[in-house]
């Protein structure tokens, strides 16, 4: 499954047992499948991926809410000590990521904004 259109390289995409991953050029998507608790051995499993791509530049990363899941905000700790993970996107047409959102920025510390389209996303995080 493609997230965005061929406008975009999509160079590989991971199937994870707990959702997937896009790897473009200059940034990540990520989708988290239905019901997942969020956890820091697949937090381990994304930054792995993420470093194998990325490892001397810098990216962002994309998270496209699909699903209802849930994150632990400490989680958060761990994802701030990417260095070069330079700004993140949520991307939701739900009213309530958009809370969580407000909540999770307060964690992560560091660019982070809010999108409702993942056109929008894509488009701040190549600027």
């Amino acid at each position: 499954m493609t997230a965005l259109d061929t406008t975009h390289t999509l160079i590989k995409a991971y199937e994870l047992d707990f959702g997937y991953i896009e790897i473009y050029p200059k940034f990540a998507i990520g989708v988290i499948n239905d019901s997942i608790d969020l956890s820091l051995e697949n937090l381990s499993d994304l930054t792995s991926i993420a470093d194998m791509h990325f490892r001397n530049k810098d990216f962002a990363y994309i998270s496209l809410r699909k699903n209802s899941y849930a994150i632990n905000p400490v989680l958060y700790n761990y994802i701030r000590e990417i260095d070069n993970l330079t700004k993140m996107a949520i991307v939701s047409d739900k009213e309530l990521y958009k809370h969580n959102f407000k909540i999770e920025k307060y964690f992560y510390g560091k660019e982070m904004k809010f999108f409702k389209s993942i056109e929008s996303a894509v488009e701040w995080v190549i600027d």
